[in-house]
């Protein structure tokens, strides 16, 4: 939202009143008030008819600084508010001191200084853990309020139901600063430049909307923001004033957190302090994910068919979905399974299971409750249905479902409920659960069970409740760390209930792209886990398109296949080419190569989490912070810290990508490029991309021919040393996800230390891995 027209002017509609000095400074018990009026106070009549804010500065955490912002502060604080330090809160002490160049407000590593100047409004944040620093600032203009329409005499401000208000803040942009985050956005990777409203909504991976609203952004000056209200938030990122990043929410209050680095990862650690971290995802969820797609017909024969088919041309499924139509259509969610095409569905899933073509079962669900289902008249007679303010009926409408209604998840009674339908899925051998939907959450003319949250705030905080609704129900029937979700909608704190995937793609290179990006960008919002569609969801992709997403896919911390209208099972694809160039023989090889780096992924996935890390996509940007173009790669990603990816985009294969400074070697070849430096490549086959090891790395490989990627991560395991300097290393964690300890070279520079832990036959290499397939040295070209 833009409160001025250019640089003089107001916006049409708007009355804009700012903070135009900080007239007094009263130390509390977190830190620091300033009472701030809208116009300089030169004289004992300034006083009168004047608005003021009050601006309060706090330090929570060790690098952590809060701004809070409020115009009236009786304004009542509805709910839901964010889960903030759910681990505890933590024993702080903030430092204030004060000099003539101002007053400083300390919180550790970082602090904020408030100027001395009189009649001036100006705040200053920077370091306090080496030379200082400037991160930001809040400059004269840069906190205020706005109403619309605009008021003609402050009497009609009595009577607010007229008008709208609004409390902006204005933190500076430095030169050459970029910013990214801000939850799952497909378009530009970096957002200065961009207006961007934080609302979830169902559009799609092609447009400005996103279903995951993250309000944390990440700044390349060694900071990030965290906005703390679930509200709609609008933000003008170097949009409305070229310099500066407007954050603006509708109502009295803004709060906003500063979170100080210096490096991107310790700001993403602190982020995941505040918000929460990650939990770890169980081994099995890192295989191949297969679904029968969404409107394809589908039953019990076409389940076993494609599981059969998989395992005929040497690929193990892991995690078998049921989409949406596991129910009758117009029914959706009621919990029961369509008798006509799944006559016994427990009986089924134990069959699957028992013949070893598929570990897990997953199943689709949403949090609408259809008027014709089995489930809609227990929830609406027992108000489980949110309902509507005006009549207290239940809320309906008829998009998606015919006359569906909403799960009224502040009622502890529709909880329970819900979580009781949940586990007569459970009974029947579900394991995992595809939360999809819970973007379209009505804000007008409704009212929840618990009065006192606000409907708006719940339009994005619903994506928290529900996803942490079914993800506590499956770790109370399979264990803390054994819960899975698939869930599309998510909001700040939803990266504790993992995992989450991109949501509806087209089957089209310019569409992996977006998902990439997308990926990229939640990634830096302190989510380690991430999927999505292979092959695209909307539409049915050509076979290259198909071959090079499995590439993609398959290098993400999660990956599954699933479309829309048609199957993403590889010989529906290209006519069952049987080739090794065919879809078959590529999802095998690449789901082959993904079971080999499970001792790697599984380590680097429960480190990733521990910090609040992306595991992949993880933006180049976290790792090499120093590199200014680095935070502009938004076609590659590293795959944890040692392997850096670049999918294929073209037709022919060709591709070009960055490498940071330093010695890179590629994972097929073992040939060496060094960079800093942008290379171009062609890949003539479809089991390849640009996939370059990381010097200074250890790279725990799996044995070949393993089928499924839960096993023994210590047995028979081959030790890549890619540099071998003293100290460098690798964990190793078993297939539960427990450490089992810490491969590490010694001080030597030579021997592996800790390898008493490894088991069988294992081996080491030295400067790249044993090729069991050459053919690659002919198939991939530089260019």
């Amino acid at each position: 939202m833009k409160f001025r027209d250019g640089m003089w002017m107001v916006a049409e509609g708007m009355r804009v009143e700012y903070a135009e000095e900080v007239y007094e400074i009263t130390e509390t018990e977190k830190g620091l008030s300033l009472l701030c009026p809208s116009k300089k106070i030169r004289g004992r009549g300034d006083t009168l008819n004047t608005s003021t804010l009050t601006v309060d500065i706090e330090a929570p955490y060790d690098g952590i600084i809060s701004v809070e912002a409020t115009h009236w502060a009786g304004a009542p604080r509805k709910g839901p508010d964010f889960d903030l330090f759910p681990d505890g809160p933590p024993k702080f002490e903030p430092k204030v001191t004060r000099s003539d160049k101002g007053t400083t407000l300390s919180s550790g590593s970082v602090s904020a200084t408030i100027s001395s100047e009189e009649h001036n409004f100006g705040i200053q944040f920077h370091n306090t853990d080496g030379p200082k620093k400037v991160l930001t600032s809040l400059a004269p203009r840069s906190v205020g309020l706005a109403y619309n329409p605009a008021p003609s005499n402050p009497l009609q401000t009595g009577d607010m139901r007229d008008f709208r208000h609004y409390i902006f803040t204005q933190t500076n942009l430095g030169v050459g600063e970029s910013v990214h985050g801000l939850g799952e956005r497909f378009g530009a990777f970096n957002k200065v430049g961009q207006s961007v409203a934080l609302w979830n909504a169902d559009g799609g991976t092609s447009s400005d909307q996103a279903y995951k609203n993250v309000s944390f952004w990440l700044s390349s000056r060694g900071y990030g923001v965290f906005i703390d209200t679930p509200a709609r938030v609008e933000l003008e990122i170097g949009s409305e004033r070229a310099c500066r990043a407007q954050t603006s929410v509708e109502g009295q209050r803004l709060k906003w957190y500063l979170i100080y680095g210096p490096t991107p990862k310790e700001v993403l650690y602190r982020y995941s302090v505040l918000t929460g971290r990650p939990n770890r995802v169980p081994s099995w969820s890192y295989g191949l994910w297969l679904t029968t797609s969404f409107t394809t017909n589908y039953d019990d024969a076409t389940v076993s068919s494609f599981l059969e088919g998989m395992k005929e041309r040497d690929t193990q499924v892991d995690v078998f979905h049921y989409d949406c139509f596991w129910m009758k259509g117009f029914r959706w969610t009621d919990f029961v399974f369509d008798s006509e095409k799944f006559p016994d569905p427990k009986a089924q899933i134990a069959r699957l299971k028992a013949s070893g073509l598929v570990n897990k079962v997953c199943v689709w669900i949403n949090p609408y409750i259809a008027q014709h289902g089995a489930a809609f008249r227990e929830a609406a007679d027992k108000g489980y249905l949110l309902r509507r303010r005006s009549d207290g009926g239940v809320w309906q409408w008829d998009l998606w479902q015919a006359g569906m209604g909403l799960l009224d998840v502040t009622n502890p009674a529709a909880v329970a409920w819900y979580v009781a339908c949940l586990e007569e899925l459970f009974d029947k051998g579900v394991d995992c659960i595809k939360t999809d939907f819970g973007e379209r959450i009505p804000t007008l003319d409704v009212e929840w069970f618990d009065k006192s949250v606000d409907p708006h705030k719940m339009h994005n905080y619903y994506a928290f409740w529900y996803n942490k609704i079914v993800y506590e129900a499956l770790q109370k029937r399979y264990g803390a760390t054994e819960a899975v979700l698939f869930a599309r909608a998510a909001c700040a704190g939803s990266q504790r209930f993992p995992l989450v995937w991109g949501g509806d793609c087209e089957s089209t290179a310019e569409a992996m792209a977006e998902s990439v990006r997308g990926g990229l960008g939640l990634g830096l919002c302190g989510f380690s886990y991430w999927s999505n569609d292979i092959g695209g969801f909307e539409g049915s992709p050509a076979p290259w398109i198909y071959k090079r997403w499995v590439a993609f896919g398959l290098l993400c911390s999660h990956s599954r296949l699933h479309g829309s209208s048609s199957y993403r099972v590889p010989w529906t694809v290209d006519g069952d080419d049987k080739s090794e160039d065919g879809c078959s023989r590529t999802l095998a090889r690449w789901a082959a190569l993904k079971t080999r780096l499970m001792p790697y992924l599984a380590a680097q996935g429960a480190r990733a989490a521990a910090r609040g890390l992306p595991l992949s996509l993880r933006a180049a940007c976290l790792e090499f912070p120093e590199d200014p173009t680095a935070w502009y790669l938004d076609r590659q990603f590293l795959v944890g810290d040692a392997l850096m990816a670049a999918p294929v985009f073209d037709e022919d294969g060709v591709v070009d990508f960055y490498l940071p400074r330093g010695r890179w070697t590629c994972f097929f070849t073992n040939r060496v490029r060094h960079g800093p430096g942008w290379f171009r490549e062609r890949h003539r086959g479809f089991g390849s991309l640009p996939l370059y090891v990381r010097d200074g790395s250890l790279l725990l490989l799996g044995r070949p021919g393993i089928r499924g990627v839960v096993y023994d991560y210590a047995a028979d395991v081959e030790v890549c040393v890619y540099g071998a300097a003293a100290g460098v290393s690798a964990d190793l964690v078993d297939s539960s996800g427990a450490d089992v300890g810490t491969i590490r070279v010694a001080a030597d520079g030579g021997a592996l230390e800790g390898t008493e832990m490894l088991k069988g036959g294992w081996t080491r290499s030295d400067d790249g891995r044993k090729l069991e397939d050459e053919s690659f040295l002919e198939t991939i070209e530089w260019l």
